[in-house]
């Protein structure tokens, strides 16, 4: 019997154990499942709570009823983090923290290499028959490659993030780089503000909190 579970935060340390200190990384293709919404994170029935809700069921029955792992070399994974691209209604707006409610957010679990769109599609079927209240129809299954980038780890309160931000914007400029949050990634998609979650913020408190802050940058 293969006993074999795989970590893959542990496995891939460059990309979700950095330092608390920015560092340059190139970020390669990941494939997630992703959900759009707008609104305040903060909202416990609001769009995002049940984005999340949604994410987890559907990375959990890939896991548990879609996968054949004889071939894999793994017996199971560990369900990867939470992530986040954020931004706000109006791209021209900086003043990110005090107006949630005008949040723009694709919320998304990573799956590994081996998910793919008839394990998506065959999950989606499940969960509709086990918990109909979810929309799975919200739910995508996309690539995204996010490329040359600069992260760093934020400890603490997630409004207490302009700072840590503060310090990857120095950083860049003392390395002579430029933020490229905006522009086009290789898919088409506009690379955002990237967060990416450690702590669980139900299980966890504000200042024991670890949240990697990533920024796409100019190569």
């Amino acid at each position: 019997m293969n006993n074999n579970k795989a970590d893959f935060t542990k496995l891939y340390k460059e990309f979700y154990a950095p330092k608390a200190t920015p560092a340059i990384l190139e970020v390669p293709r990941m494939q997630f499942i992703m959900v759009e919404g707008h609104g305040n994170p903060n909202d416990t029935d609001g769009e995002y709570a049940h984005a999340v809700e949604l994410l987890y069921a559907l990375s959990y029955t890939i896991k548990m009823n879609c996968l054949d792992y004889s071939e894999s070399g793994i017996s199971e994974y560990t369900v990867l983090p939470l992530e986040g691209l954020w931004w706000l209604e109006d791209d021209k707006d900086m003043d990110f923290y005090s107006q949630k409610d005008r949040y723009c957010w694709i919320s998304m679990i990573r799956q590994p290499d081996f998910v793919t769109m008839e394990h998506f599609e065959k999950a989606k079927q499940l969960l509709a028959k086990k918990k109909p209240h979810i929309d799975c129809s919200k739910a995508k299954l996309e690539a995204y490659t996010e490329g040359i980038c600069v992260q760093c780890m934020h400890l603490g309160p997630y409004d207490d993030e302009p700072a840590t931000i503060d310090k990857m914007e120095a950083y860049l400029e003392e390395n002579h780089r430029e933020n490229a949050i905006g522009t086009l990634s290789v898919e088409g998609t506009l690379r955002r503000h990237h967060e990416i979650y450690l702590s669980d913020p139900r299980k966890s408190k504000p200042e024991n909190r670890k949240t990697i802050l990533r920024h796409p940058i100019h190569k």
